[in-house]
């Protein structure tokens, strides 16, 4: 029966096809071998999947030597992580710092010892095999960690909201709108995650509003209304100042994002583009969600008249470019739109 276990590939590199042949000799029972007669075809196999677990590299070559073969190695994404051991009859001890300064892990002299190369290819590939397996538990553990915090960010948004909105869905819908129209407007992938992740804090400094004015059905009056507005420095006051780039995006928006393109806006009416980005995209989802949502103060509005409504205060209320933005991403909306839907059906006024 033919073994279904896949030996090993070791990339062997050296200009002289015997010293190939030699090394393919004494690891070949145990190892598959690729070999390359000069710098530039390992660095082709060397990228070629499945790549090489370990690379043999002789010194001497014609063109590029194998000190310049190793450094182009480490500097490839792709090849960067693959041990190099140097095979070689330069056995002056500066050769050996060159090389280990470059990255190679091990330094085997000319002739070849069988032993040896048997013994080293085999520690250093076991080295590397264990880094991986710690590296993989250390990624898993770091994205463990971070769905957690992400999980405990959530989750406090949401106590914020459960003040005055029973389900807790304005924010998830408001988060995926934030997300889509940051996607939009900004290239940077990481920046759009960490800032879908941040939205839900947008209004945790509701926590600190009285339940009265929360929940009041009718309009505000004048000193409730300074009350309410207090949930923006509120909330930045809970979040803290904090290096942590997910903590900092998160108070940015909870501070920010009630501050009005036309500098009317509170808590510092702040105008145009001194108002963060994360805070003017904010303003447009949470509006445009409150609009469409039923509240104690007002039933839903219709989709249309909520687009009309952003549309029309476009360089008075809203950022007019992100505004453009908004509205060319009308389907995406609607779809958030009706897969996070209330549990019931909403009045509706057209």
């Amino acid at each position: 029966m033919t073994s279904l276990v896949t030996k090993p590939i070791l990339l062997v590199v050296d200009d002289t096809p015997d010293n190939i042949q030699i090394i393919h000799g004494i690891l070949s029972d145990q190892y598959t071998i690729r070999a390359a007669t000069s710098g530039e075809k390992a660095l082709k196999l060397a990228s070629t999947h499945p790549l090489p677990e370990l690379i043999l590299l002789d010194v001497m070559m014609p063109e590029m030597d194998g000190f310049e073969t190793c450094r182009r190695l480490k500097r490839d994404p792709i090849t960067s992580k693959i041990p190099v051991i140097f095979v070689t009859a330069k056995t002056d001890t500066i050769d050996e710092q060159t090389g280990f300064e470059l990255g190679a892990v091990d330094y085997i002299s000319k002739p070849i010892s069988p032993a040896v190369l048997k013994v080293r290819t085999q520690t250093h590939l076991a080295l590397s095999n264990q880094a991986r397996q710690l590296e993989a538990l250390v990624q898993q553990r770091t994205q463990e960690l971070e769905s957690t915090r992400h999980k405990i960010i959530q989750k406090l948004g949401l106590a914020a909201e459960y003040r005055d909105n029973e389900t807790g869905l304005h924010i998830t819908r408001m988060s995926h709108y934030g997300r889509i129209l940051a996607q939009y407007v900004c290239d940077s992938q990481a920046w759009c995650e960490m800032y879908f992740t941040a939205l839900p804090m947008h209004d945790i400094g509701k926590i600190g509003i009285p339940d009265s004015i929360l929940s009041k059905p009718g309009k505000l009056t004048d000193d409730e209304r300074r009350q309410m507005q207090q949930h923006a420095s509120f909330g930045a006051q809970i979040l803290g100042d904090d290096d942590d780039p997910l903590l900092s995006l998160a108070k940015e928006t909870a501070l920010y994002h009630h501050e009005r393109w036309d500098g009317t806006g509170y808590p510092h009416r702040l105008a145009g583009e001194q108002i963060p980005l994360s805070a003017r995209i904010a303003a447009i989802a949470d509006v445009f969600d409150a609009l469409t949502s039923d509240r104690p103060y007002k039933v839903a509005w219709s989709t249309q008249k909520a687009f009309d409504y952003i549309e029309e205060n476009a360089g008075t209320q809203f950022d007019p470019k992100l505004t453009r933005a908004f509205i060319e991403c009308k389907a995406q909306v609607l779809e958030v739109q009706q897969r996070f839907a209330e549990p019931k059906t909403t009045s509706v006024v057209a």
